[in-house]
């Protein structure tokens, strides 16, 4: 272990003393340098930092294309960079410079903009409030309390040091230059006091990542979370909120700009609209100099694990009159499960995503089969398809041409679509846990306990949606639209099951009751729907029926076209089956028989569903064909049943009607 630093990687006493001694050994040879030379230093340093400190310049490069890619290309987004390594630089070696220096020194190098809008608030008797940016020499505004107080008591909120000599260090400094500083760690109760007994100044630096706590107000048009102890400071104490801002000047010189006080447009002033105006003004300094602002901070994180805002603390706030169509996207790619009845369960899930932030943008990616029905959903952006035999290297690419992602929310199980998502470079991937694929994921789902009952597949879905912050006990995602009527009473049947014979009623019995009830209601008209691999069949069970009174069409039907079919069914009758779901999903009531499956995992979603099972001891057994052959689960439901189980809401007066 190396001396002066602890297990833990923290510093022991030892070694934070001589990190303060190292620190006052640089102020001993700083005291000697001209101010211009430690500026020309700090920027040569500063310039080498932008090309040996990856990190930082990629932070400060993600930063500048969130506020100004729409507008400036790469070329001028890294040409500010490399400006704002320069500047970081030189008022860094500056802010060390500025204690040493006489006061007289100082203000000979500042400049001030609009001090008349200081000037006003300081003659109306009130206590004055300044949103100090990050930008340039911020350290000048604890130097020169004159510059910012005109007579009034200064005071700062501060967050104290992790070095204990380091902090005392500072304290003195600027309580001698008579400021009052409040350690934020113990509350804001003291500072208002201040502000409301002695009429001070206070100054709070705004910050754009206050996690949780923060309001989401936009920023360059993309949502941040944003510090709202600014405002709130200043309407507890009926005090102006000015912004202030140190641009650079020249070399060790500084212009400080005072910008007009905030006041939200809205008709009773809230904390809301101030800080949402606060930003905006903030904005429009930054605009006047970029270089100068404080870039190698990631103003935009995303928050984990709710990245999605619908429980956020404080919500989210637009000043009056912003246009929100200019708010740049959250990009969230969604990948769909791989079979229909799965997707169609999710739809619950990727309604609460959408409506987890207003500036979501969602996309799916899916296999081909599946695109028909994401591009039918109103809450879906934008669908990338997945070709059956398609490599991961080439979905990736797909996925990195089709936006840059902030998240992905994983609704499969497979290493595969975790693998591909993960190549496209997706910061922030969200699924269950599994055990070949946790290191690709960087935010896990925990299964449900096992003392609790199952969970249908749509609440499982939707358990990785609350977990990302979207809000899932709105009725509203479980809603299906009113199924449409047509002039006959068409009844749907779907006597297929792609996974396999255990979930397949026998045909002869989808045939005998379906002749029965023809008998029943002549004006009945059937049709026959399934998937492409079982037309043989839709043959066979054509076959079966009387050829007047149905139409073959398994096998036969786009997706949309078979949507098309079923919108105009009073009822589908089917097996445990995607098309069971996808009938569901678009409001057609169904009869569902359940063989090999459990109907508290898979049963249709909303109203007027009507499930027929034969429960034996080996059920559910989950297999695609039974162990013991005899399909018992299956044989045991009666054709007198399932007749019974359609006739029932067909002869229903509201049904009939249409």
């Amino acid at each position: 272990m190396a001396q002066g630093v602890s297990t833990t990687g923290r510093l022991t006493r030892a070694g934070q003393f001589i990190v303060y001694l190292l620190f006052r050994a640089v102020e001993c040879v700083l005291r000697l340098l001209p101010v211009e030379c430690c500026a020309w230093i700090g920027r040569m340093l500063g310039g080498a930092a932008y090309y040996v400190d990856a990190g930082h310049r990629k932070v400060a490069l993600q930063n500048l294309r969130i506020a100004f890619g729409r507008e400036k290309d790469e070329h001028w987004r890294r040409a500010v960079a490399r400006a704002h390594f320069k500047s970081l630089g030189g008022n860094l070696l500056c802010s060390l410079k500025l204690p040493l220096m006489s006061v007289a020194d100082i203000l000979n190098r500042v400049t001030c903009e609009g001090r008349e809008h200081m000037e006003a608030v300081a003659r109306s008797g009130r206590p004055v409030i300044y949103g100090i940016c990050h930008m340039g020499c911020w350290e000048l505004l604890t130097q020169v309390p004159s510059l910012i107080t005109l007579d009034k008591k200064p005071s700062s909120i501060y967050q104290p040091l992790a070095n204990p000599w380091l902090d005392a260090h500072v304290k003195r400094r600027r309580e001698k230059l008579g400021y009052v500083l409040f350690d934020r760690n113990e509350g804001f109760a003291a500072p208002m006091k201040h502000l409301r007994e002695q009429c001070g100044t206070i100054g709070v630096l705004v910050d754009q990542h206050a996690g949780d706590k923060g309001l989401w107000c936009p920023f360059f048009d993309r949502l941040a979370s944003t510090t709202t102890l600014p405002a709130l400071m200043a309407l507890r104490c009926d005090a102006p909120l000015l912004p202030l801002a140190v641009f650079d000047d020249g070399l060790a010189r500084w212009r400080l700009v005072f910008s007009p006080p905030v006041n939200s447009l809205e008709v009773k002033r809230t904390a809301e609209g101030m800080t949402a105006m606060l930003n905006n003004g903030i904005e429009l300094m930054i605009r006047r100099a970029p270089e100068n602002w404080f870039w190698v901070h990631n103003r935009w994180k995303t928050p984990n694990p709710g990245f999605l805002l619908s429980s956020a603390r404080r919500g989210v706030k637009f000043y009056e009159g912003y246009d929100t169509r200019r708010l740049q996207p959250f990009h969230l790619l969604v990948r769909s499960p791989n079979w229909l009845g799965d997707a169609c369960m999710a739809l619950p899930a990727v309604r609460a995503l959408k409506k987890g932030r207003p500036d979501l943008k969602l996309t799916v990616l899916a296999s081909a089969k599946l695109g028909e029905l994401w591009k039918m959903i109103p809450e879906v952006d934008a669908v990338i398809l997945k070709e059956s035999k398609e490599g991961m290297g080439s979905v990736a690419r797909k996925i990195r041409d089709a936006a840059t992602f902030d998240a992905a929310i994983l609704f499969t199980n497979s290493v595969r679509s975790a693998l591909e998502v993960w190549r496209a470079g997706i910061p922030r991937i969200v699924g269950y846990r599994g055990a070949l694929r946790s290191r690709l994921l960087n935010q896990f789902i925990r299964e449900p306990c096992g003392d609790r009952p199952p969970l249908h597949h749509a609440r499982r879905y939707l358990r990785i949606a609350e977990c990302c912050g979207a809000k899932t006990d709105d009725p509203v995602l479980f809603a299906t639209p009113a199924p449409q009527r047509s002039a006959t009473v068409q009844i749907g049947i779907c006597a297929g099951a792609e996974y396999g014979p255990a979930k397949r009623w026998p045909l002869e019995r989808f045939a005998e009751a379906a002749n029965h009830l023809s008998a029943q209601m002549p004006d009945i008209r059937w049709v026959l729907v399934g998937a492409p691999g079982e037309k043989e069949m839709g043959a066979k069970l054509s076959a079966l029926m009387a050829q007047s009174c149905h139409e073959n069409l398994v096998g036969q039907t786009s997706l949309t076209e078979l949507i098309a079919r079923l919108r105009g069914c009073r009822l589908l009758l089917t097996n445990d089956t995607g098309t069971m779901h996808l009938a569901a999903a678009l409001g057609v009531p169904t009869v569902s028989i359940f063989g090999s499956t459990e109907p508290i995992l898979t049963a249709p979603l909303g109203l007027n569903h009507r499930i027929v099972r034969h429960h034996v001891p080996c059920s559910p057994c989950f297999a695609r064909e039974c162990p013991l052959g005899h399909y018992a689960c299956l044989t045991g439901v009666s054709v007198e049943r399932v007749v019974g189980e359609v006739a029932a809401p067909l002869t229903s007066p509201a049904l009939r009607a249409g």
